[in-house]
């Protein structure tokens, strides 16, 4: 998704519902409004939060012991 599609949304949304005034039969043009701009928000939001999610620093080191064996360790820093 991404921020872009999430504003888009937003605005389409906050327009239907504050600024248009025309009418459809059978469709709520307000409704639809407020839904498009509820959904954009949630879409800004989840892509706030997965954007900082995945960022850090992934360590992963391979040793091996005096028997042959191979030790992994993985470590992980939140920036």
């Amino acid at each position: 998704m991404g921020y872009g599609l999430g504003a888009f949304l937003l605005a389409v949304g906050l327009i239907l519902a504050l600024a248009v005034t025309d009418s459809i039969n059978g469709v709520d043009l307000t409704m639809v409004g407020w839904i498009l701009a509820l959904v954009g928000v949630v879409s800004l939001i989840l892509t706030a939060v997965t954007a900082t999610r995945g960022r850090g620093i992934r360590t992963v080191e391979t040793t091996q012991d005096s028997a042959g064996r191979h030790v992994v360790s993985d470590r992980r820093t939140e920036i």
